[in-house]
């Protein structure tokens, strides 16, 4: 009998909806880098601003659960939360104060998205490349 190879665990990190989320979810980020000697952190760290501010402030109740996961040639970020609602870009409106975070995420990563799921809730995921510390 051969020995099947299981995927490595990948930390999850769950949160409360609150305003300490995006705070939490960054220092997360920037651990989570650390271990797989990703340099720059900075794409990340705004990824995964928006994306949990935008799970706590739009759904609300519930958790909010955070995964980083190296793809070969770069990082995946996804954020789960309970809730129906998917993410909408917005047009630009000069007048508003708001609603410009997911636009600007959309422009500095490669790809983004939602993966709805068979249970409550969605994923919310975005991809990018990004080089290794010292290369």
């Amino acid at each position: 009998m051969s020995a099947v190879g299981l995927a490595p665990e990948v930390p999850v990190l769950v949160l409360a909806p609150s305003d300490r989320a995006p705070a939490q979810a960054r220092r997360f980020l920037a651990e989570r880098f650390r271990q797989l000697k990703i340099a720059d952190d900075y794409v990340g760290r705004l990824v995964v601003t928006e994306l949990v501010t935008n799970a706590y402030k739009h759904v609300g109740a519930g958790c909010i659960v955070v995964r980083i996961v190296p793809d070969g040639r770069g990082v995946l970020v996804e954020v789960w939360d309970e809730g129906p609602q998917l993410p909408v870009l917005k047009q630009l409106d000069v007048e508003e104060t708001s609603g410009r975070g997911l636009m600007m995420m959309a422009a500095l990563v490669e790809d983004w998205g939602v993966r709805l799921l068979d249970e409550p809730g969605k994923i919310v995921w975005a991809s990018w490349a990004c080089g290794k510390a010292g290369s």
